[in-house]
């Protein structure tokens, strides 16, 4: 019996209750165990928290797929673009209803995936854009329209238009050559006030048509005489004058014409935009800003 205490005290103690699921586990993992399952508890699912661990590693291919399906829908719009004849066949009216409505189609599903929730106060939206596409609605269209139906296509050719947004103001640029040979540049400046988080308002405040710039290397031989004398003449002038002209034509246009639109899409490369009838205009990227601009959300005007 002596013995027996002997070796009995010689061994070390257990515990005489242990958990069935705790007693191979270290401190950590309970301490784990226990905090996974205490969160369980408190948004009050049954089932096993290995589930909610399941759905998280779901999400990221989520994320992936529709990231993969925006860009599958850019390069198909602007594929659209380049089938349907370009810039060119938009301001000359070459466009068939087929390539109108394929275009507009694609727009609609790009606007679907926009990946920015408040795209008037992004800092995306600053920076230089080329003008892609427009609408009847559009002054952009409405001025190409009225410049072919002065001159034939053959005789002016509306080369590109693009937009300047920084600060607040919108700077319109429209290139024309006429007579392959005579290259004139409209600008229209404006004011943009943002009205919402899609939102926001444009109001004109001036025109200006720049003193056109000759080419003479490509001066058709019956027009030289006459471009001559046209150059003469403006030489002749008094300076005061000649400085004026060489300005170009400003005309003021406060008060005048203002519009409003919606940011249907903002990304880093494409802005989409709709006018108040439902529009579109579609614009890719040119320039970035100079410099990175914070995100600020500023109070919207009612």
């Amino acid at each position: 019996m002596a013995a027996a205490a002997t070796v009995a005290s010689s061994l070390p103690s257990i515990p005489a209750t242990r958990s069935r699921n705790s007693s191979f586990f270290s401190p950590t993992s309970v301490a784990t165990t226990s905090s996974s399952s205490s969160a369980c508890r408190k948004v009050g699912l049954r089932m096993p928290c290995r589930a909610m661990v399941q759905q998280a590693a779901q999400g990221a291919p989520a994320a992936y797929a529709k990231e993969m399906e925006r860009l599958s829908a850019k390069e198909s719009l602007l594929l659209a673009f380049k089938d349907a004849g370009g810039f060119e066949a938009l301001v000359t009216g070459k466009l068939t209803e087929v390539q109108q409505i394929d275009v507009n189609e694609r727009i609609t599903g790009l606007e679907r995936l926009n990946p920015t929730t408040r795209p008037t106060t992004s800092p995306y939206l600053e920076g230089r854009w080329n003008f892609e596409w427009f609408g009847a609605g559009s002054p952009g269209l409405f001025a190409a329209r009225l410049l072919f139906q002065r001159f034939p296509s053959n005789l002016a050719n509306l080369s590109n238009m693009d937009v300047v947004i920084k600060e607040g103001k919108a700077r319109v640029t429209a290139n024309m050559k006429l007579l392959y040979s005579i290259e004139s540049t409209v600008t229209l400046s404006s004011q943009l006030t943002v009205e919402g988080p899609l939102r926001m308002k444009e109001e004109y405040v001036e025109g200006i048509l720049e003193t056109p710039k000759v080419i003479e290397e490509t001066v058709p031989e019956q027009l030289k005489g006459v471009l001559g004398q046209a150059i003469s003449t403006v030489q002749q002038l008094p300076v005061p004058i000649r400085d004026v002209i060489a300005g170009g034509l400003r005309v003021p246009l406060s008060g005048t014409f203002q519009r409003l639109f919606l940011i249907s899409y903002l990304d880093e490369e494409i802005l989409i935009m709709r006018d108040a009838a439902g529009v579109p205009e579609v614009l890719t990227r040119l320039e970035a800003p100079a410099l990175a601009i914070p995100e600020v959300v500023s109070e919207y005007e009612s």
